[in-house]
């Protein structure tokens, strides 16, 4: 389906890791040329980059222009933003210096841009995050970057795809450090953004969200621990009273293996492993990775640089095209312009009210 002109989304793309797989997706993806008739997009990387990249795929068939000013974008073309002028070595699957420096020039470049307005939204490849290591630059990732940089009172990393939408109470801490993060501010502050996003971003009206329990059986009543009876507990109590629709605390391992995630819009895991795992075993279609509470949009794939088949053309686009679309998808629901994309992503509102039907859930209220 084409999209007028004058509605086509401004969607920044960055390069991320030169040595990775990043730029490889990007050809990949627009290489299909039906892509143009949905939105505008603006590479910001290098035309030295892109060419390299674009000789190793020679089935691919990538036509763009060079600017350096957002008022030169063209909407009808692939726009290459060029980021930097210097000569720089490309060493694909490699971990260099120069692979860090210039995915942040990248990412810092287009981020303004998005800040600015100047682009509807930001697609960001994989980074190498200890290789993004600098003065000027110490983030684990890109949630909390784009945290500071929009000056977010907080943020959410909300992984979504076809069949479930799986968000983490923290993100890319040691394990060590995850049980000081289960308190009752960042429970309530999370569920907020996650159930103000079911409803804003994805256009779910009453979403159900179950979180999960933080120790082994979710504490087994404070036999296994201690958090889910003290914490956990009045946290969604409390989130209830504010009208947060939210279930739990479950254990996690007996969550996803009976698919108890069919149930509900969404589920808040308490750290990293116990929500990516599950995800990325049981997500139907390609997961994609979304920055909740930004007044802009971010999504990115749900993978890292893959180093070791970097430069053979070998990448699979599927979570990058994804991430295309999720990034449309709420843009048009933010912007509520009637229905003008096809996106990967189905509502999950009717089959989380027939099971609530076919199977109660029970709601403890203590």
């Amino acid at each position: 389906m084409s999209v007028p002109a004058e509605n086509k989304p401004l969607i920044g793309i960055t390069c991320g890791d030169i040595n990775g797989i990043g730029v490889e997706l990007i050809i990949k993806t627009l290489s299909d040329s039906r892509m143009l008739d949905l939105f505008i997009p603006v590479i910001f990387a290098n035309n030295k980059l892109i060419n390299f990249y674009r000789k190793t795929l020679p089935d691919m068939n990538l036509n763009f222009i060079t600017v350096k000013e957002a008022s030169r974008i063209n909407a009808k073309q692939i726009n290459a933003f060029n980021c930097w002028d210097e000569e720089f070595e490309i060493n694909p699957g490699q971990l260099t210096p120069a692979g860090g420096k210039y995915a942040i020039m990248s990412l810092t470049i287009a981020s303004e841009a998005l800040k600015a307005g100047k682009i509807d939204g930001l697609v960001t490849a994989p980074i190498h995050k200890k290789n993004i290591q600098s003065e000027s630059f110490n983030f684990p990732g890109h949630t909390p970057y784009f945290k500071q940089l929009f000056e977010a009172k907080d943020v959410l990393m909300f992984m979504v795809a076809e069949n479930m939408r799986v968000a983490l109470l923290s993100e890319h801490i040691p394990i060590k450090e995850v049980a000081a993060y289960v308190t009752r501010e960042n429970i309530l502050s999370k569920l907020a953004l996650l159930n103000e996003s079911l409803k804003k971003d994805f256009g779910i009206n009453k979403p159900r969200i179950a979180v999960l329990g933080l120790n082994p059986h979710a504490g087994d009543e404070g036999l296994l621990g201690t958090e889910e009876e003290e914490i956990i507990r009045p946290a969604l109590k409390e989130a209830r009273q504010r009208g947060i629709m939210c279930f739990g605390p479950y254990p996690s391992d007996a969550f996803f293996a009976r698919a108890q995630y069919e149930k509900f819009d969404a589920v808040l895991a308490m750290y990293h492993d116990q929500g990516l795992i599950p995800f990325k075993s049981l997500a139907i279609g390609e997961g994609v990775n979304y920055t909740a509470g930004l007044k802009a949009v971010r999504t990115s794939p749900d993978h890292g640089v893959a180093f070791d088949i970097a430069g053979k053309g070998i990448a699979d686009e599927s979570s990058f095209r994804a991430a295309i679309f999720t990034c449309l998808e709420i843009i048009h629901n933010r912007k509520e312009n009637g229905e003008q994309y096809q996106n990967p992503l189905k509502k999950m509102s009717a089959s989380v009210l027939k099971n609530a039907v076919d199977e109660k859930i029970v709601l403890d209220e203590s």
